[in-house]
């Protein structure tokens, strides 16, 4: 399964993302081309770029030819206001440039010519020269993003007005990154927990901790970290980013590795300042997954068994109960649940749910499978769904249960009938 895993030690930011999945791409002749055509005087440029001795790429976003900063803004406020276009003074900066990842400039200007709202940056993504699907994922992006930016301050979405999201370099970094996972095509993606750094920082309403605020709301449920390292390492859009593409979190897995590419944060620390994307193939059968155990005492067989269902429905991998001793000397059930790494959320919410258990353990457990196919066989009496497991040097065949016990009731004969005759012709 060709797989992109992204190494977020050091944080994330749309720029860094972009400037990584960018490393990976053959057709970057192609990509910039039509990044270069998005917008109105926004421009992309990859440039070559160290941090502790690693090269790998940073990319250079600019409008009217220069970056997007405070003094940028000043400039274009004072001397711009006649261009044509109407896009060009909708930008406020309130957590942090992507571009910078960990910035040393002030976040603090509230520039009214420098909002935009979710209504703005709608009707510049319609106008992108995009695929239909890129689109829809930048509008997701956005989405996400917007409703968290609603939660923190506790207005309606559509009363959100963006800030540093609301840029060009950010908008350019969402749809950049957008575009790439669509020329990449990962059948899926995986990255680390999240550093997200440590300290304070300043934005539009003052000092507040990091992650900043929208940036924390993103990242629920999704694993991160603080460390030593003072600063913001994580910003709104590279989290969003992450939350929207991202299919679960964790060690990187079994993977043989095609490609690597770096992309770069300006600032200097004494760690790579960088996001890492490895592509390459996971092994087929190798994987983890989460076991999530609770003892029952108090629950009825009906209810108990209405639990199971719910998550066996919700996709579960398995479901099983074991008789236990409980405090008390009480007899008891152990319900254990066996998930994918991202179910985790729903299928404790369910557990929470259905059962009465007020605790849940969790443990993630390295899990090593056979690959599965349908086949079908023939017999004088009808066909029959065979289930093949092979690998790891076996090969197993199984036929399916109720394809030969439809067949018994039709023709008038037993399950062992059925058997021998799928035997002698498919070797089940």
């Amino acid at each position: 399964m060709k797989t992109l895993y992204l190494g977020c030690e050091m944080g994330a930011a749309g720029d860094m993302l972009m400037a990584a999945l960018y490393e990976l791409l053959p057709e970057k002749l192609e990509f910039l081309e039509k990044m270069n055509r998005l917008l109105p005087y926004l421009s992309v440029v990859p440039e070559k770029s160290v941090k502790c001795g690693i090269q790998g790429t940073h990319m250079a976003v600019t409008w009217h030819g220069e970056e997007e900063t405070p003094q940028f803004y000043e400039h274009l406020h004072d001397h711009e206001h006649g261009h044509d276009h109407d896009h060009d003074h909708d930008h406020d900066h309130e957590h942090e440039h992507d571009h910078e990842h960990d910035h040393d400039h002030d976040h603090g200007h509230t520039h009214d010519h420098s909002h935009s709202s979710m209504g703005e940056i709608s009707r510049l993504i319609a106008g992108m020269d995009l695929p239909a699907e890129v689109k829809d994922h930048v509008w997701a992006v956005y989405g996400e993003i917007a409703r968290a930016e609603s939660a923190v301050h506790g207005v309606p979405v559509t009363d959100i007005h963006f800030h540093e999201v609301g840029s060009m370099d950010a908008l350019a970094d969402v749809a950049g990154v957008c575009l790439l996972m669509h020329m990449l095509k990962p059948q899926q993606v995986l990255a680390s927990p999240v550093h997200v750094g440590s300290g304070m920082v300043r934005c539009a309403h003052g000092l507040v901790p990091v992650p900043a605020p929208a940036t924390a709301k993103l990242l629920e449920g999704v694993p991160s970290y603080g460390g030593s390292i003072r600063g913001e390492l994580c910003t709104p859009t590279g989290a969003a980013l992450l939350k929207h593409f991202v299919r679960a979190f964790g060690p990187m897995p079994v993977l043989i590795p095609e490609k690597t590419g770096y992309g770069m944060g300006t600032k200097d620390f004494e760690a790579a300042n960088c996001v890492r994307a490895l592509w390459g193939d996971t092994l087929d059968g190798a994987g983890d997954v989460l076991e999530l155990r609770c003892n029952l005492d108090d629950m009825s067989p009906e209810a108990l068994g209405f639990a199971q269902e719910r998550l066996w429905q919700a996709g579960a991998l398995d479901v099983y109960t074991a008789a236990v001793g409980m405090k008390k000397n009480r007899p008891g059930v152990l319900l254990v649940t066996l998930c994918r790494l991202e179910d985790r959320e729903e299928m404790l919410r369910l557990l929470f749910r259905h059962t009465t258990t007020l605790g849940v353990r969790e443990v993630r457990c390295a899990r090593s499978t056979l690959t599965r196919r349908m086949e079908t066989a023939e017999t004088p009496y009808g066909s029959v769904r065979v289930k093949v497991s092979e690998g790891w040097g076996v090969v197993r065949r199984k036929p399916e249960y109720e394809d030969m016990a439809k067949l018994a009731r039709e023709k008038g004969l037993s399950l062992e009938e059925i058997r021998s005759l799928l035997k002698e012709d498919s070797g089940c």
